[in-house]
């Protein structure tokens, strides 16, 4: 993931799909999907939480598929 750094800033400023967590409220899954990867065409998760006027970003990792829960926002 080091070398794709690049990628997360784009994933949270302009991702296909944001999702909101099944477990967390605070918890939004920002979802973009990159081809051409060496490891294949994989959208690119990461997982930011809200938390009194903070935003953390939890994790981010390559997936094969969009995870499940409430479409907060689609392109």
């Amino acid at each position: 993931m080091q070398e794709e750094e690049d990628k997360l800033a784009e994933t949270m400023l302009e991702p296909d799909v944001v999702i909101q967590s099944q477990t967390d409220n605070t918890v939004r899954l920002f979802h973009r999907l990159y081809r051409g990867l060496t490891i294949g065409e994989k959208y690119l998760c990461v997982v930011v939480k809200y938390v009194a006027g903070d935003i953390f970003v939890i994790t981010a990792y390559f997936t094969d598929k969009i995870k499940r829960g409430e479409v907060l926002w689609k392109r």
